[in-house]
């Protein structure tokens, strides 16, 4: 795996750069997600995007802000990942666990910002240096990476010895209803499917991820939340705000015809409706967070290092097999 260049270790030090989405014509790395297509959306939704748009940003945030409040340490160099609003940012320097916190993102965030970006950056290869940084966040934006092993291990690269890593994403079965919706309603009027629906991962692989980049005391887990929409339009509307609809390389490039988007809201009805009418949305958020390997951080006993058996730790007896 082609490793990022060797910027100098402090972030402020390091320039913007445009960024390259494509992989190289050559790297076997899959090229699941249009990247340079979802700047330009998460560019558009910043921009156009009504109040309230970013309610899963907000809650992200908090919940950010949640993890580290018990944290026992302070960070002297802090680097938030991810939007399309400054709200993760915010939370990291609000927290008061960080020094400096550089704000970055695949796009450069208007001037009204309290917390304008820092850094242009493809998040897919970070741009900093070997341990240049003691936290790392990123806050829904790692979901859209075609080589997400290989950012792991970049971003477990860039931190410092005890260096922590927090991360949220949009996992699991999350909108698994419009995935079905729209291949029941594409195969009835067209005789076939086409990927509309992007692809999640889970939450067992996330952990196992953590553990191949080499990071510490790894813990994944998720919160299942269930959105209500007053119909299948709003939903899809919402996502085109977030600058989150179809992201996918492969896509069907011409535009949705009426007729399909109105079966597919249907089938959506009959799924997911309510006894008030309104419809049912899955979305699932994976938190991650582990560690750069330290010799001060707990480490399990050697096998056979126990000086009691488990039977007299319980109180119980040991039947023999």
């Amino acid at each position: 795996m082609a490793m990022p260049p060797e910027p100098p270790a402090d972030p402020s030090a390091t320039p913007a750069r445009r960024p390259g989405f494509a992989p190289d014509a050559g790297s076997a790395i899959p090229r699941v997600f249009d990247r340079a297509l979802i700047a330009r959306r998460r560019r558009t939704a910043i921009a156009t995007a009504p109040a309230g748009t970013d309610f899963l940003v907000d809650r992200v945030a908090e919940e950010i802000a949640d993890r580290l409040a018990p944290v026992a340490r302070r960070f002297d160099t802090a680097v938030a990942i991810g939007g399309p609003t400054a709200a993760i940012a915010r939370a990291v320097r609000d927290s008061g666990k960080a020094g400096r916190v550089f704000r970055a993102d695949v796009f450069a965030a208007g001037p009204d910002e309290d917390l304008p970006a820092d850094l242009v950056i493809d998040d897919e290869v970070p741009p900093f240096g070997p341990a240049s940084v003691d936290l790392v966040v990123a806050g829904l934006t790692l979901q859209w990476v075609n080589d997400l092993p290989g950012t792991l291990i970049q971003i477990r690269r860039m931190l410092k010895p005890d260096g922590l890593f927090l991360a949220t994403f949009v996992g699991g079965d999350s909108l698994s209803e419009l995935r079905q919706a729209f291949l029941a309603a594409e195969a009835e009027t067209t005789g076939g499917v086409s990927p509309r629906v992007a692809p999640f991962v889970e939450v067992r692989d996330l952990g196992g991820l953590l553990q191949r980049a080499g990071f510490a005391l790894p813990v994944a887990d998720q919160d299942r939340l269930t959105l209500r929409y007053a119909t299948p339009f709003d939903l899809m509307r919402d996502l085109a705000r977030m600058g989150a609809a179809n992201p996918l390389a492969e896509r069907r490039r011409s535009l949705t015809g009426p007729g399909l988007l109105r079966r597919a809201a249907e089938h959506y009805q009959a799924a997911n409706g309510d006894a008030d009418g309104r419809v049912r949305a899955t979305m699932t958020l994976v938190s991650l967070s582990g560690w750069a390997p330290h010799e001060s951080q707990q480490k399990p006993l050697k096998p056979g290092s126990a000086k009691m058996r488990l039977a007299e730790a319980l109180k119980t007896t040991e039947n023999p097999l």
